[in-house]
């Protein structure tokens, strides 16, 4: 057995003792085991928040884009991400948590009445569901590539470890463990990709390495892909963070509106620089200099295998490195199934029956929606391929219209209707998927993002044209 092997699977057997050890806490009611009882403060709630956005994309997805690309340009998802979680400080955060709601569509509740629920929670599960299958590929594609098991095999066991995670401790043990993620993270991560640098002669030397690679002229120039592809990246991190329901939920866990609001402005200071990190690590691993691209199973391995050479360091430090590209992806996949359960739990199941789901109740069930909405995430990760980052975009852009959603209905209520949100969801959708169809088949090549968003602000503007034309026919009545 490698050291590799040892450190991982003892991390491993650390996150799920001490997940276990909150079992008692999250138990006592429906709201300790969602929301940890409102009680966290700013720094754990501010973990738990980068955890959510510090997984498998700013790790597999962002080393994967970068080695694939050759440039520095996948750094703009982790700046774009903590851009929003700046301005959902200044903005919703605290509105968020003042509302004292469980999902965002509860939320939309608040604003539009019940008829919102149900129309709103089907697009976040979709959107959830989609980023849920992908962070379980980027786990599965980390045991692969260090452990030497089959892909099917690693699927299963990582998704067997995020479902003993989450249903042992709902979001006082992801809260707690991703304080040590957190840790662990940035130790094994920083201390990899500093030492690389070293290596390969600092940034002049990896760019000399970089273009006898086939890689572009400017290659840390994040720009590269053209300015139309990194405005939707912008969008997309900006937008799709003010509705995301696994990054937001932390917030509605905080233990006031002020704390609320300072956890999302720290976030955006612990999310920022890891994308870089990544980014650098896979562009090193473009280099060829340490790993063989022949070796590769498939590019979402490009990291685990860089960190598993001998040649680039040792046993130690690329176990460190690993247990903490493990651990980013972890503080994500927990989060991001929990939002799952969550909104099925809150938006469809006990919507449908508040009389006959008591609070007791409703933890039983969501419980059982966590072994549950693994169990239908585990077929579609293990048959569904893509880059990372691309397919998680598709999530990202169901969560955009809701991000347009809540800030006009909080602060332009008037310019938006239920009519018109309803239709801006599926509406945003059918483009995105009429979008994606097209460019495959190179009729267009528009972001599904901007179809996404032009849909829905369309509809939007539809919602407020049928009401007037139904308040006209009223009055002539």
């Amino acid at each position: 057995m490698t050291l590799h092997v040892i450190i991982i699977a003892g991390y491993f057997l650390f996150v799920l003792l001490l997940s276990a050890s909150t079992r008692k806490a999250s138990s006592r009611s429906s709201s300790d085991f969602l929301v940890a009882g409102r009680s966290m403060g700013v720094w754990v709630c501010a973990s738990v928040i980068a955890g959510e956005w510090l997984g498998g994309m700013s790790t597999i997805g962002v080393s994967e884009s970068a080695y694939l690309k050759g440039s520095l340009q996948p750094v703009l998802y982790n700046l774009s991400i903590a851009l929003g979680m700046v301005v959902i400080g200044f903005t919703v955060a605290a509105k968020y948590r003042e509302r004292r709601v469980h999902t965002v569509s509860e939320m939309l509740v608040h604003l539009f009445g019940p008829g919102a629920r149900t129309a709103t929670a089907i697009p976040f599960l979709l959107a959830y569901v989609i980023l849920g299958f992908v962070q379980l590929q980027t786990c599965a594609g980390v045991m692969s590539g260090v452990l030497h098991l089959p892909w099917n095999l690693s699927v299963l066991l990582s998704s067997l470890v995020t479902t003993l995670y989450t249903y042992l401790g709902g979001m006082h043990a992801i809260a707690l463990v991703n304080i040590v993620h957190l840790v662990v993270r940035t130790l094994g991560i920083g201390l990899a990709c500093v030492l690389g640098m070293i290596k390969v002669g600092g940034f002049g030397g990896l760019q000399r390495s970089l273009l006898l690679s086939g890689a572009p002229a400017h290659p840390f120039n994040p720009f590269s892909g053209g300015l139309d592809y990194a405005l939707s990246l912008f969008l997309g991190g900006f937008l799709g963070g003010l509705a995301a329901q696994a990054s937001i939920q932390p917030i509605f866990s905080a233990k006031d509106p002020a704390t609320a609001k300072r956890a999302s402005l720290l976030s955006s200071l612990l999310i920022a620089p890891f994308g870089l990190l990544t980014a650098l690590l896979g562009l090193i691993a473009r280099t060829g200099n340490f790993v063989d691209p022949a070796s590769l199973s498939n590019t979402k391995s490009v990291l685990p295998a860089l960190l598993a050479s001998p040649s680039f360091v040792s046993p130690w430090v690329g176990g460190i490195a690993i247990a903490g590209i493990l651990a980013a992806i972890l503080s994500t996949v927990a989060p991001v199934n929990f939002a799952v359960v969550t909104i099925a739990a809150k938006d469809l199941y006990q919507a449908k029956n508040p009389e006959r789901v008591d609070d007791h109740r409703l933890v039983v069930i969501s419980r059982r929606l966590v072994i549950l909405v693994n169990l239908l995430i585990l077929p579609l990760a293990l048959f569904v391929k893509g880059s990372v980052l691309d397919t998680a975009y598709l999530s990202y852009s169901i969560r955009s219209i809701g991000g347009v959603i809540i800030v006009l209905a909080l602060y332009r209520r008037g310019w938006i209707n239920l009519i018109g949100v309803k239709m801006a969801f599926w509406g945003g959708i059918a483009a995105m998927a009429a979008l994606i169809f097209l460019n495959a088949r190179g009729v267009l090549h528009v972001p599904q993002l901007y179809g996404a968003l032009g849909a829905a602000l369309f509809f939007l503007f539809l919602g407020r044209v049928f009401e007037a034309l139904s308040k006209r026919r009223w009055r002539g009545s």
